[in-house]
């Protein structure tokens, strides 16, 4: 099956009830784990890559794994840049075959973000490529992003409204209490935030910085109108630490496959987990 816009997902799940797993990817391990988790659980996915993905294994890499990955599945998959911060890069990833982009303005001022928003959008639709937009800025860091506690700030349901109604795009990143990376202490998510920004928006809410918030969290998250979750440390701490548990069974092991074999499976069975959580376990015949 060929790779198919986000939005055709998020609107399945929308109409479901349930979320679309986002994991990210930076090599053909996890790209592996990702198809092959969503295979087993007969579920829609979407493959994400940020720009540290990109700058570590090549936008043609990228594509060509997803592309690879795609072609003996029948399982409906994305592949979605993660916190694009310029056109020109949006621009790129289209070109070379992304079904999905995430053009991230939230640094930038209301009216300046809508406008790159908009820029991107414009070309993105005549291409039949899905775009997610934040609003708001997420805590922590992801990859060559780093927001501090003190510049996060919520999304404000008003300006959510305003935002999609002059930019068009077709899912929001909206920041509720999560964050990237590795938590100091158990999340707390605004879940009266998310219903007044729900309750005025018509399309998906993503949930960014999920890794490490508890699964009764994000099934309510869920219940009230999430429709994608982006998961990227709980696959990289799983697949680091399988491979430090072969190489110190094993000190003397130079065998690649034997390091990154067990990680792949690994990451394959939280992903698997992830997915059940998500709800979208048994879902791709529906989209």
């Amino acid at each position: 099956m060929p790779l198919v816009p986000a939005t055709r997902l998020l609107k399945a799940a929308s109409a479901g009830g349930y979320a679309v797993g986002a994991f990210n990817c930076n090599n053909m391990e996890l790209v592996q784990a990702i198809i092959t988790a969503a295979e087993l659980e007969n579920a829609p996915v979407i493959l994400q890559a940020s720009q540290g993905a990109i700058k570590y294994a090549g936008l043609s890499y990228i594509a060509a794994l997803a592309k690879a990955a795609v072609a003996g599945t029948s399982i409906p998959v994305a592949l979605h840049l993660d916190h694009g911060t310029s056109f020109e890069q949006a621009l790129r990833c289209m070109t070379a075959g992304f079904s999905s982009v995430m053009i991230d303005g939230s640094r930038l001022p209301f009216a300046e973000n809508v406008a790159l928003t908009k820029h991107v959008v414009g070309v993105a639709h005549v291409l039949g490529v899905s775009v997610e937009a934040e609003l708001g800025k997420i805590g922590g860091t992801e990859d060559d992003i780093s927001v501090s506690e003190a510049e996060a700030f919520f999304t404000d349901p008003d300006e959510a409204a305003r935002f999609v109604a002059e930019t068009g795009i077709d899912s929001l990143a909206v920041a509720i209490g999560t964050a990237h990376g590795r938590y100091k202490g158990e999340p707390r998510l605004d879940f009266d935030r998310l219903d007044q920004i729900a309750a005025r928006l018509e399309i998906p809410l993503v949930l960014h910085g999920s890794s490490g918030v508890p699964p009764e969290a994000i099934r309510e998250a869920v219940r009230r109108g999430i429709r994608k979750v982006n998961i990227d440390t709980d696959i990289r701490e799983s697949f680091t630490n399988a491979m430090r548990r072969v190489l110190e069974a094993e000190s003397g092991e130079i065998d690649p496959r034997k390091v990154l074999g067990p990680a792949r499976e690994e990451a394959t069975v939280i992903i698997r987990e992830k997915i059940r959580i998500f709800g979208s376990a048994n879902k791709a015949d529906t989209v």
